[in-house]
Parts: C-alpha cells; structure tokens; sequence
C-alpha cells in the first residue's frame, strides 16, 4: 500500500554494490527501515545520499508493509537546518542524539507526541543561539516518558543507579533536579565536568532499563568537544 509520511533519519547501511537500507523514525508509522537501490551510483544523477544525513527531515512517499523491508517510492525535505551540521558543537550534539536515538526507539507503531517530541526539540536546537550546552541532557529525560521510564526527580534516577551498584554524587542532586524539572529554555549552569557526570549517571539509566543498549561510541567526542 502506498502511504504519506514525515520522517527523520537516524541512520542507513550500505547494502551490497550501490543501495543502502535508511532507518528512518517515522510520523505514521513509528521505526521503519526502507531499502533503496542505487542510492550510491555514480550514475544516480538524483543523489538520494543527500537526503539520508542524520537527523534529516523528511516528506515521504513510500510502500508500506507491516514488516520486513519498505521502499520509498518519492521523498522531499521538509525543512533544512540552518546551524546544526555547520557548528561543530551542535553537530556533537546531533550525532550523540542519533545514537542515542537509534538504540531506544525500536517500535514500529504511530506515535504522534514521540515524533513530534523529537522534531521540536530538534528545530529548538537549530535555532538556538546560546545557553543550548545542556540540550542533549534534557531532550535525554524527556525521552524517557516516551519509552516507559519516565524520571520524575533526581531522588528517583540516584536511587535506581544505587541499586545497580553505581556510585553518585549526592552533592549534585539539585542541579540534576533543575534540569528535570526545567525546559530548554531554563538554562542550567553548569561546568563540564559536572555535566559529564550527570550524562554518565543518564546514560547508565538507559543501559539498566533498555536491554541490549550497549555503549555510546559518540560520547567521547561529545564530552571533548562541549567541555
């Protein structure tokens, strides 16, 4: 069946010579993978690759099948970003959010409020000009009311990660608390160590509640380039 969807990549493989699988999130029909062949030959005068970079919004066109592999029968941008792949901090951040995104959606059904979730607070980042350094933690706790786990307080995420034999600094719980309870727009100062702390105890809340979450190869990078 033919259908209409947005869509937001989160990544693709190469597939045999010339074609790639795209694992797309998409608006209508939750995490789909789409096969399209030839999108890497030279005689592709389209350049499909264009429209499979990270985090790319997308209008969509496609053959859709309850399981297995999908094609994309027409695709468009909905909207290009206009800081996030030229400002090497953003684009840090984009591409940890794409890892992070990749290891925890996993559900082929509709979400509206996730997939708006997500394209909102991408756009935020976009047009953010200042005070953006603890984007990626915050999009992080309101991800998890999306996947189950919801974090109400930094009382609940510290006991949780005691339990799992983790180790926290009590002295940091306020902070951790005014970043649960704030918005991307209630900026929270703070300094890069404090906030690598606080993304290793998050990060190691997905890897207890998610199974086969595995590490995060984008964290290093983030964590150098956002100290």
């Amino acid at each position: 069946m033919i259908e209409k969807t947005k869509g937001i990549v989160l990544d693709f493989i190469r597939y045999r010579e010339t074609s790639v699988i795209v694992k797309i999130y998409t608006e209508e029909f939750g995490l789909k993978s789409y096969l399209v062949n030839g999108a890497r030959s030279s005689k592709n005068k389209s350049n499909p690759m264009a429209f499979f970079q990270p985090l790319t919004m997308l209008n969509l066109v496609v053959y859709n099948r309850p399981s297995g592999l999908n094609r994309i029968k027409e695709m468009s941008l909905e909207m290009a970003f206009q800081s996030i792949p030229f400002e090497i901090k953003k684009t840090s951040i984009a591409m940890f959010l794409v890892e992070m995104l990749s290891k925890s959606l996993r559900e082929e059904e509709k979400n509206d409020h996730l997939f708006q979730f997500i394209q909102q607070s991408l756009l935020f980042l976009d047009h953010c000009e200042a005070d953006y350094e603890n984007f990626h933690i915050q999009f992080l706790f309101g991800l998890t009311h999306f996947l189950g786990i919801a974090i109400e307080s930094s009382a609940e995420i510290f006991s949780q990660l005691q339990d799992s034999g983790i180790t926290v600094n009590q002295e940091l719980s306020e902070k951790l608390h005014q970043i649960i309870q704030g918005n991307y727009l209630a900026f929270v100062k703070l300094n890069g160590k404090t906030r690598s702390i606080l993304l290793n105890y998050l990060i190691r809340f997905f890897q207890i509640h998610l199974e086969n979450f595995g590490e995060i190869k984008s964290l290093n990078i983030l964590k150098q380039i956002n100290s």
